[in-house]
């Protein structure tokens, strides 16, 4: 004979069980969606080469097929234009063969100035972590290859950031040569987050296949709110205070195609960039 208290724990027992594998599939249908979400982050570093992601996006980073998180009857957002028209001047059409020689301080604090027509947002890299990280941006930036660039993708649902780094803004442009991943084990990607404030690299690494490693170019995101992102991504600087504003301000515009990743409705335009050491 079962007693009530025996009766009471097995069904205590199966209401845990049943919970444990409802957590389960939850953990496993957030798995492969944010690496659906992680693929918005995938780059053709040159025209020629397929980019490795899952299916949801394009080469040209048009959509083909609809996420599960997307709403069929969105309507693209219509938020006015917060930034001001861009500066005079053309994208600097900059080819390397190779990566270039190391030549960066690795004890020394470096600094990246983006000057948009959104505002000013300040980087602090981190050289001491990732130094061919630091050191390419560095030889770009001195070449002007930011200069008079778009930031050509906003994404405002899973993730929540802005990509840059692009001379062609398409998602397909790169410098002409990879950097290898650094500094995939930072402390401050606790719990497979990126937290808001951070500036990583953007690559072709594709989660399900394992392929695409070190294909890191001249890409970049920065991440405005905390978002869910396995540490795949160089996390390699931190954006400034009044750096944040300026992303919030681009956010609230939207992107235009009203599901959560596309063109931003800002125009967000690297009018100058600097790199600067300390």
């Amino acid at each position: 004979m079962v007693s009530q208290e025996q009766r009471r724990r097995q069904l205590a027992r199966e209401k845990f069980l049943r919970q444990q594998q409802r957590r389960t599939s939850a953990r496993r249908k957030a798995r492969a969606r944010n690496a659906v979400i992680a693929s918005v982050l995938g780059v053709i570093l040159i025209g020629s080469v397929a980019l490795y992601t899952t299916g949801v996006l394009k080469d040209d980073g048009k959509k083909e097929n609809a996420s599960a998180e997307v709403t069929p009857s969105a309507s693209p957002s219509k938020a006015p234009d917060p930034c001001e028209k861009p500066a005079e001047g053309k994208v600097k059409e900059l080819t390397f063969k190779k990566e270039p020689d190391v030549t960066v301080d690795e004890n020394a604090k470096y600094t990246m100035d983006l000057q948009t027509t959104c505002g000013d947002i300040s980087i602090a890299m981190d050289a001491a972590k990732t130094p061919r990280t630091v050191n390419s941006f560095d030889f770009l930036v001195n070449k002007g290859y930011l200069d008079h660039t778009k930031c050509h993708r906003l994404t405002t649902a899973g993730i929540y950031v802005l990509q840059c780094g692009d001379p062609q803004g398409t998602g397909m442009g790169g410098p002409g040569y990879t950097i290898p991943d650094e500094n995939l084990k930072d402390k401050s990607l606790k719990g497979g987050v990126y937290p808001a404030g951070t500036v990583a690299m953007a690559n072709q690494y594709n989660a399900q296949t394992k392929e695409g490693r070190d294909s890191g170019g001249s890409q970049f995101f920065l991440v405005f709110q905390d978002s869910q992102l396995p540490p795949d991504y160089t996390p390699f600087g931190t954006i400034s205070e009044s750096g944040m504003k300026v992303l919030e301000k681009i956010a609230k515009a939207g992107e235009n195609t009203g599901q959560g990743d596309g063109t931003p409705n800002a125009t967000v335009v690297i009018n100058k960039a600097t790199v600067k050491e300390s």
